[in-house]
């Protein structure tokens, strides 16, 4: 981290203070708007079969994507799906070209559960789980092979 670097991509919350670091925080569950229902995270939270094309995500956090540079960050190939509701503050991050490839600025832990994980980790699990089964299917055998130190399930 360069805290010199020039243009800055990560920047400190305007609102936020610089010298009072306690409670200063952006906190507390709020609305990401999706700009496409066509992308993975939307997908994953089933936001197309919804009325309203937003989710509520728990956040903690001081810093964002210096909204000066989306444009220039989007032209390179960023694929900014999901924003704040003044739309300034990219909320969800995707790049196309990958297999898996999301980032939020929420945190999906805050409302995980064991019965219930966040959308964005089940995708993280499937993409795991499909690049597993094309690689066995690739070696021509549908059942993951186990690797040393791996304890197999069926024993």
């Amino acid at each position: 981290f360069n805290a010199n670097a020039s243009p800055k991509v990560v920047i400190f919350m305007p609102e936020i203070s610089k010298t009072h670091m306690g409670a200063t925080m952006r906190l507390g569950s709020r609305p990401t708007i999706f700009n496409t229902t066509d992308c993975i995270t939307a997908k994953l939270y089933n936001v197309d079969k919804k009325e309203h094309k937003s989710i509520d995500e728990r956040h903690r956090h001081r810093y964002e994507v210096n909204p000066e540079l989306v444009p220039s960050l989007q032209k390179a190939g960023c694929n900014f799906v999901g924003h704040d509701k003044e739309k300034v503050r990219m909320e969800i991050l995707e790049l196309p070209n990958l297999d898996y490839f999301v980032g939020v600025q929420f945190h999906p832990e805050f409302k995980s559960r064991p019965g219930k994980p966040s959308p964005v980790f089940v995708g993280l699990v499937l993409a795991c789980w499909r690049q597993e089964i094309s690689k066995n299917l690739h070696e021509g055998s549908l059942t993951p092979k186990l690797r040393k130190g791996q304890i197999n399930s069926n024993a």
